[in-house]
């Protein structure tokens, strides 16, 4: 037997709940009787009177933080080892009491943070303040039999979108798993022992699992086993059917004819995106793959990689290239001096450099040119001489940035304005089809968006998954919501575009929750309410689906007598 929440649903005690006395525990928690797996044993607890009751402290209301180990927002605290103060501790959806933070930073700007969100922890506590009090004798013993715990794969790294996987459990025990993570259908068993795709992970971390064009179901993470998954590093060996790699490559990186040497051959994962497609290094070149396209290598096979594919790979961290630069020791005369003392943010040198050999301008070293080097350091006075020198705003490193997208990448919004008054191009795409505007979105960097979106940079381009940048900061959430506010003000945003998963912008923003997008695009375009992806879903059956309440009553404010697809019920207060 076990103990389940009345309040939040989950199993075993509930200690956020109990810690917040939500509950008494006598009256909180149900028994909760399984099939067929023996779970615990019920233990009697003392009564609390008489009891040491010992304060509870550290990121609540009050505490002092830093940025912490999960932390993706730039600059926003002001800078590494700025101090903030808590001002409230919430939860981020109906189903947590406690996962995120409100931080007001020195500079008077306030903003959420994760503190469990998602498993993420934004911020680090240097200042602990007080939030209750919990009594120790009566915390619950951790643990959960081996039917019930996250199944990952050997290396221990979770799910993401794009793995590989299949439900090996009795249908008994998967119908207990379900109750509260996403629900029992009996058509379900008929997929059991199956391999189907990740298409996403829900917000309260279930995974919807692909089985065919027409089949989705939500699964309970401890219910899925994963298959064929790939890391950084794994070695891998590309299929050699040309028309099945064709068609499993639509929507997961596409095709071009120049790929066709790297089918049959062995590569090295470089990178994995978010969608869970692979960038993979084969033969010297690199492309971007569905993990369905590949197959798992032996390691000891590694050493038929190209040893100088390996070393490109070193080269990779900006950080690392900058380290390089500046420990270099060549000859003043070397032709990309001029790079290194950009790292070093020498003017005078430069200067004298650019006097003696103004041919040298645009020498590279480490594959950068010295004003893509000064642009993502912010080197003002630095790029201003390099301009006058005649710099080429438009040159690109191997990757495809100009110096624009050094620019953003460094959160740098004076410089970019620099370049842009020099005429480079606002739009010019990268590696991956990203302008500018696309890497600082993405980065949370508020003040280059701002400048990028005030000097003319289009806000509509889509980059190669079709996704503009107002996509990119819906899925940042309420950490970019100023980002939204800057997009959605430009006159000429187009908020009905749609990226290569089907998704308008308002239907993202209804499956990510993101309560302001949403009320800005309807402003913009509200007969988007009514639109259907594919899949016969709408903006509001998509904020039902992932609980987004406050999403899904705005939405049904402006939608008429529409009905939910069957199955999926809309029940709101």
């Amino acid at each position: 037997m076990r103990w389940k929440c009345r309040v939040c649903a989950d199993y075993d005690l509930c200690t956020q709940c109990y810690l917040n006395n939500k509950h008494d525990l006598a009256h909180a928690f149900e028994r909760y009787e399984t099939a067929q797996v023996t779970l615990s044993c019920r233990v009697t607890l003392s009564p609390r009177q008489g009891l040491p009751r010992i304060p509870l402290r550290g990121i609540f209301q009050g505490a002092k933080v830093v940025r912490g180990p999960d932390w993706e927002w730039g600059s926003q605290d002001g800078g590494d080892g700025k101090p903030g103060r808590v001002v409230d501790i919430r939860g981020w959806d109906v189903e947590t009491g406690r996962s995120v933070a409100s931080v007001t930073w020195a500079d008077g700007t306030t903003n959420v943070y994760r503190v469990g969100h998602k498993g993420k922890v934004d911020l680090k506590c240097v200042g602990e303040a007080a939030g209750g009090f919990y009594y120790k004798d009566h915390l619950p013993r951790l643990g959960k039999p081996a039917e019930l715990q996250r199944r990952v794969s050997a290396d221990g790294q979770p799910f993401q979108p794009g793995d590989k996987v299949a439900c090996l459990l009795d249908t008994d025990v998967l119908r207990e798993m379900q109750e509260g993570h996403g629900g029992w259908n009996p058509r379900m068993a008929e997929f059991l022992g199956q391999t189907g795709t990740v298409h996403r992970i829900t917000d309260r971390g279930d995974v919807r699992v692909q089985f065919s064009h027409e089949t989705r179901w939500t699964f309970h993470p401890g219910a899925l086993t994963k298959h064929n998954s790939f890391w950084v590093g794994d070695v891998v060996r590309v299929m050699d059917d040309l028309d099945t790699v064709k068609r499993l490559q639509a929507g997961h990186g596409e095709w071009t004819d120049d790929m066709a040497p790297a089918l049959g051959q062995v590569g090295k994962v470089v990178k994995v995106f978010g969608d869970g497609n692979l960038r993979v290094a084969v033969g010297g070149q690199l492309w971007t793959f569905s993990p369905s396209c590949l197959l798992a290598y032996r390691p000891e096979e590694d050493a038929n990689l190209d040893v100088a594919e390996r070393a490109r790979e070193n080269k990779s961290s900006l950080s690392v290239v900058l380290d390089k630069l500046r420990a270099q020791k060549s000859d003043l005369e070397h032709p990309g001096r001029l790079v290194v003392e950009a790292a070093l943010g020498s003017v005078a040198r430069a200067l004298d450099l650019l006097r003696r050999h103004p041919e040298q301008v645009d020498s590279k070293n480490q594959g950068r040119t010295a004003l893509q080097v000064a642009a993502y350091l912010g080197q003002v006075e630095l790029l201003r001489l390099l301009l006058q020198a005649r710099a080429g705003v438009d040159l690109s490193d191997d990757e495809g940035n100009t110096a624009l997208h050094y620019a953003a990448l460094g959160n740098q919004p004076e410089a970019a304005r620099l370049l842009l008054a020099a005429g480079c191009q606002a739009n010019a795409l990268n590696g991956t089809r990203s302008t500018a505007l696309h890497v600082a979105v993405q980065r949370g960097f508020l003040e280059v968006v701002r400048a990028l979106c005030e000097l003319g940079c289009d806000v509509n381009l889509p980059d190669a998954q079709a996704n503009t940048p107002l996509h990119y900061a819906i899925s940042a959430g309420a950490g970019a919501s100023g980002i939204v506010e800057v997009l959605t003000e430009v006159p000429g945003i187009d908020v009905t575009a749609t990226n290569s998963q089907g998704f308008t912008l308002l239907h993202h923003a209804s499956l990510k929750g993101h309560t302001l997008a949403v009320r800005r695009i309807l402003a913009w375009a509200r007969q988007l309410v009514d639109a259907r992806k594919e899949d016969g879903f709408t903006a509001v059956h998509l904020a039902a689906l992932n609980n987004h309440r406050e999403v899904a009553q705005i939405l049904i404010q402006e939608v008429r007598t529409e009905p939910p697809l069957p199955g999926v019920g809309l029940v709101l207060p």
